[in-house]
C-alpha cells in the first residue's frame, strides 16, 4: 500500500493510526513517493498522465519519504518499507546511504530500496543539482550504495562522484539490500537487469506493462542473468468507487477488483502495490483498505 504521507490531513495520528491498522491487516509493504518541492510553474511533463500534467493540487502536504519510512519502521514491527521511488539523482549518494542504511537497521531489515532517475528537471534545479547524465549518475549512486554496504574500508572513483577509503558504520542488516527499479524506459530496463531484485512498474495499462517486462527480462539474458532472479511488480490505484482511469486501477465490485488481480498475475506480476483513493481523507482511505483485504485480498491465490 502507499503509505499517507501525502494529502491535505498529513500528520502524525493519521500515519500512525493507519500503518498500525494496515498492518493488522495483513499488509505486506508501506510505500512513499519522492518529491521535495518544484516551481508553481514547469515545463516537464509527468509520465504516467495521459497529457503529462502533475496531478498534485496546490496546498497538497508531501512528507519527506525517507524521514517517513524511519517514522514508519518505528510504530510497526512486520511491514517491508520500500520507495515508489526513491528519485536518486536529488540526493548525494553518500548522505543518502546512510539514511538507508539506517531506515534498515532500525527496522530490523524491512527495506525495499525502490529507485528511479525523476522526470522533473526544474525539481532538480531547485535543489541545486545536476540532471544531465541522470541515468549514469543514478548507476553510479546504486555501485556506492553496493560498496558502502559490503565492504570494510569502502572507496569509489567514477565519473561523477569519488571518495577515498572510509568508515561506514552500522552496515544494512539485509545483504543485499532489495532494489526496485523504476521508469518506463529501455535505460531502466537495462539498470533493472544490471542492479534490480525486481522491476516496478507504475499506473500503465497491462499490456504496456506485458511490454516493459519483456524487455526487462531480455536485458537479463544480455548479461548472462537468468531472469528469474527478477520479479515483476506493478502500482495501480486502489479505486472502488471508479474515479481514476480503469486502465491504471483497480476498481468497482469485488469480482471485478478479482478479475484485475487475475489479468495482472497473466502477465507475471506478483507484487502490486495499491494506492488507495477514496473520499474522507486518510479515514477513508483505510477503510478502503480494509474492504479490499477483507473482501478481495482473501480470495487471491
Amino acid at each position: 500500500m502507499h503509505l499517507p504521507h501525502l494529502g491535505r490531513d498529513v500528520g502524525r495520528d493519521p500515519l500512525i493510526n493507519f500503518v498500525q491498522a494496515a498492518e493488522e491487516l495483513g499488509i505486506h509493504s508501506g510505500w512513499t513517493s519522492d518529491h521535495v518541492c518544484w516551481p508553481a510553474e514547469f515545463d516537464s511533463k509527468y509520465p504516467y498522465s495521459s497529457d503529462g500534467s502533475f496531478p498534485a493540487p496546490a496546498g497538497l502536504g508531501w512528507l519527506d519519504p525517507i524521514g517517513t519510512l524511519l517514522f514508519v519502521a518505528g510504530c510497526t514491527n512486520k511491514i517491508r518499507l520500500g520507495f515508489t521511488v526513491l528519485i536518486l539523482p536529488y540526493r548525494q549518494p553518500v548522505v543518502t546511504a546512510k539514511q538507508l542504511a539506517t531506515i534498515d537497521v532500525v527496522s530490523e531489515g524491512r527495506l525495499i530500496l525502490g529507485v528511479g532517475v525523476g522526470w522533473m528537471r526544474e525539481e532538480a534545479e531547485v535543489l541545486g543539482m545536476p540532471w544531465d547524465n541522470r541515468g549514469k549518475r543514478s548507476d553510479e549512486q546504486l555501485e556506492i550504495f553496493e560498496t558502502l554496504f559490503r565492504e570494510e574500508t569502502p572507496s569509489y572513483e567514477g565519473d561523477f562522484y569519488s571518495f577515498p577509503e572510509v568508515r561506514f558504520e552500522p552496515k544494512p542488516i539485509q545483504d543485499p539490500v532489495p532494489v526496485w527499479v523504476g521508469g518506463n524506459s529501455p535505460a531502466a530496463f537495462r539498470r533493472t537487469a544490471r542492479f534490480g531484485h525486481a522491476f516496478h512498474a507504475a499506473f500503465e495499462p497491462l499490456e504496456t506493462v506485458k511490454d516493459e517486462w519483456r524487455q526487462v527480462r531480455e536485458q537479463c539474458e544480455v548479461l548472462g542473468r537468468d531472469p528469474g532472479e527478477v520479479t515483476l511488480s506493478l502500482r495501480m490505484f486502489l479505486d472502488p468507487d471508479e474515479m481514476m482511469e480503469p486502465v491504471k486501477s483497480i476498481g468497482g465490485s469485488v469480482d471485478q477488483m478479482v478479475d484485475t488481480i487475475g489479468r495482472t498475475q497473466e502477465i507475471g506480476v506478483t507484487h502490486i502495490l495499491i494506492d488507495p483513493v477514496a473520499r474522507g481523507g486518510v479515514s477513508g482511505r483505510l477503510q478502503a483498505l480494509s474492504s479490499f483485504m477483507t473482501n478481495v485480498a482473501s480470495q487471491i491465490g
